[in-house]
């Protein structure tokens, strides 16, 4: 067989602002690869099918400061979790056929020597591979195991959970209500505030048009805010916390592309006695990772936990999806779908 192109999407640009498609990154179809005689040195070829689009890749588009992710390397390509089949292997670990779950570069194959890197994914359930970078992925990770270790949840809690709509906030939203909560939650669109309904918000508002004070005050105090914004929302959120309030501090995206807003009103954390937790969700992961995927999968198959995704098909269209997730535009989690199979 003669080489194919193997095309991918490569980091162009730091930005200085939201990313530019086309700019920051761009789409690249100049290379191929040899399918049947590639050097694998014993390790193994993967055909990648899904990757994953998600607010925090916008922190690893930077030089090289220090963070808790290690920056995009100019000139190469993206990487973020996906799902893909192995084709080749010299690996006793995996086979051919096998579909694995894991950290892979934003390309149409690749060869990769450590296997141990990678869950080989059980769908028993026969969900669709974009699930598992979603749901029962990464984001879903984050919402099981920060609401697990964080929330310190009790019936009857008021728990207040932004982007709602998004990968994360949407599982939330559902854990939440599981633990008997009143869940108040906030999206920017009308279309994502009747979502947010649909899974079972109490109280949904789109923050764009509605003012977000008053609907806190009136539905508050506020014992658990799951923040995925940080800034003014923050800042509203502090002022209609309950004493004792537990902020589960997941992302900041309000600053991701834009100067930070400046909170006024930290002293609350003292006057309150909120306790607040930032958190990665690789670090307590390994706490929690058996009982996610004995749980959440199931969960979503039974249709218990309900989702949505805004697919982009190839990898052309990685920009335009990207800025949509920086910029909050799209609706449910964010994935590229390379191929099909």
């Amino acid at each position: 067989m003669a080489p194919v192109t193997n095309a991918r999407h490569i980091f162009n640009e730091i930005p200085t602002g939201y990313p530019i498609p086309g700019q920051t990154t761009v789409y690249d179809a100049s290379q191929t690869i040899d399918l049947e005689n590639a050097p694998l040195n014993a390790g193994f070829l993967l055909k990648t099918l899904v990757l994953s689009i998600d607010p925090y890749m916008r922190g690893r588009m930077r030089d090289a400061s220090k963070s808790y992710s290690s920056p995009f390397q100019l000139g190469q390509p993206l990487q973020n979790y996906g799902v893909g089949v192995v084709i080749r292997s010299e690996n006793p670990a995996l086979k051919v056929g096998d579909h694995v779950y894991g950290f892979f570069p934003f390309e149409e194959y690749s060869i990769q020597s450590q296997a141990e890197t990678f869950r080989k994914i059980d769908n028993k359930y026969n969900l669709p591979w974009g699930v598992f970078v979603g749901a029962a992925g990464m984001p879903g990770q984050t919402a099981y195991c920060g609401w697990k270790e964080y929330a310190q949840a009790k019936k009857g809690d008021v728990a207040f959970i932004t982007s709602g709509a998004g990968a994360v906030g949407s599982l939330v939203i559902q854990l939440a209500k599981r633990d008997g909560l009143k869940v108040v939650a906030s999206a920017g669109s009308d279309e994502k505030v009747a979502f947010m309904k649909e899974i079972g918000a109490d109280v949904a508002f789109n923050y764009k048009t509605t003012k977000m004070s008053e609907v806190l005050e009136k539905e508050g105090p506020i014992d658990i805010y799951w923040d995925h914004v940080g800034g003014k929302t923050l800042e509203a959120a502090l002022e209609a916390a309950a004493n004792n309030a537990r902020f589960i501090e997941c992302g900041m995206i309000s600053g991701y592309n834009t100067k930070p807003y400046p909170v006024a009103n930290l002293m609350n954390i003292v006057t309150k006695e909120i306790k607040i937790s930032g958190f990665i969700v690789s670090t307590i992961l390994p706490k929690y990772k058996d009982a996610f995927y004995a749980e959440v999968p199931a969960s979503i198959a039974s249709g218990e936990l309900k989702l949505k995704q805004d697919v982009t098909r190839g990898l052309e269209g990685v920009g335009d999806a990207f800025l949509a997730v920086q910029k909050g535009t799209n609706t449910g989690k964010s994935i590229i779908v390379v191929a099909d199979q």
